[in-house]
């Protein structure tokens, strides 16, 4: 069985604007953030404009531990123009953000092993123009 990995960093690409850009600068240092709305407390991911719950603009940026468990995944054989690629797309609960939720990948593990509920790490991947992206591992003790 094939190693899940990232997408090489030339298939990919961001585009930043003020709301979302601060997680995108957490990123490319090594940080994994989330929004956290001043006047409620609730996270929000991906970063909105204002707050779902209580449509306030003010936010906190919130560093997170990198602590994940995996809520739902998929395997992936093959992308275009790299067939022999093989990818673990997966929806990640952070436990130090309640309610926020983060599309990622799991990165090098057999897809075989990975069962919901597993506990994960956050790690970072290059990309184009330098900024990083953040994949997951497992945790050590779930290796």
């Amino acid at each position: 069985m094939a190693t899940a990995t990232a997408l090489p960093s030339d298939y990919v690409q961001i585009t930043t604007n003020p709301v979302t850009e601060p997680f995108w600068t957490a990123a490319r240092e090594g940080r994994l953030v989330a929004p956290k709305c001043s006047a409620c407390g609730h996270f929000r991911l991906p970063p909105t404009p204002y707050c779902p719950e209580c449509q306030s603009t003010d936010v906190d940026w919130v560093e997170l531990s990198g602590a994940a468990t995996v809520y739902s995944f998929a395997v992936v054989h093959g992308f275009p123009g790299l067939p022999d690629v093989t990818l673990v797309p997966v929806v990640v609960d952070l436990p130090d953000a309640p309610g926020a939720r983060l599309v990622s990948n799991i990165v090098d593990v057999d897809p075989e092993d990975v069962e919901i509920g597993q506990a994960l790490t956050v790690d970072f991947h290059p990309i184009t123009d330098g900024w990083m992206l953040p994949v997951f591992r497992l945790a050590p003790d779930e290796n």
